[in-house]
Parts: C-alpha cells; sequence; structure tokens
C-alpha cells in the first residue's frame, strides 16, 4: 500500500465521524435563539470529531471490521449525546 492510499483510506475511515460531527456543530448556529454552548466552537468541532473518530475505531476493534451499522448507531448516540450536554439541553 502506498503512502497516498493509506491517507485515503484513513480519511475515509473518519469521514462519517467528521462529517456528523459537522452537522452537529453547525445545526444549532442556524437558530438565532440556540444557546451558547459551554465551550468555545472549535473546542466543540474537536471534541465532537475527537469522541466520533474513538468511537468508529472502538467499533473496529470489537467488530473486526470497519461499516457496521451498530457502530454508526453508536457514533450517532454518542456525539449526539455529547453535542447535547454541550449545549446545555
Amino acid at each position: 500500500m502506498t503512502f497516498l492510499a493509506l491517507i485515503g483510506h484513513l480519511l475515509n475511515f473518519m469521514a462519517p465521524a467528521l462529517v456528523m460531527a459537522l452537522l452537529l456543530w453547525g445545526a444549532p448556529r442556524l437558530w438565532p435563539k440556540a444557546r451558547a454552548g459551554r465551550w468555545t466552537p472549535r473546542t466543540e468541532l474537536l471534541a465532537l470529531s475527537g469522541l466520533g473518530v474513538a468511537v468508529l475505531l472502538a467499533g473496529l476493534i470489537v467488530f473486526g471490521r470497519d461499516a457496521k451499522m451498530l457502530t454508526y448507531a453508536a457514533l450517532v448516540l454518542a456525539q449526539g449525546t455529547l453535542s447535547w450536554w454541550v449545549r446545555g439541553r
């Protein structure tokens, strides 16, 4: 495997976590009456992304392969819970 292929595989592995983090980070900013978060926007985005990648990595270790629906369900649950907690709801 070449270095560029490795980078491509890693980016494709992390893509669901990063997209979900961007959606959960950006959606509350569309509403003018949304509460401010407990953390700075940068910290919130990094925490959501890091948690998402950690959940995907845990799913890879537990199931022995990537792209299991249970892993994606855990990703949504973990990132959604963190986003809810940061927003103080």
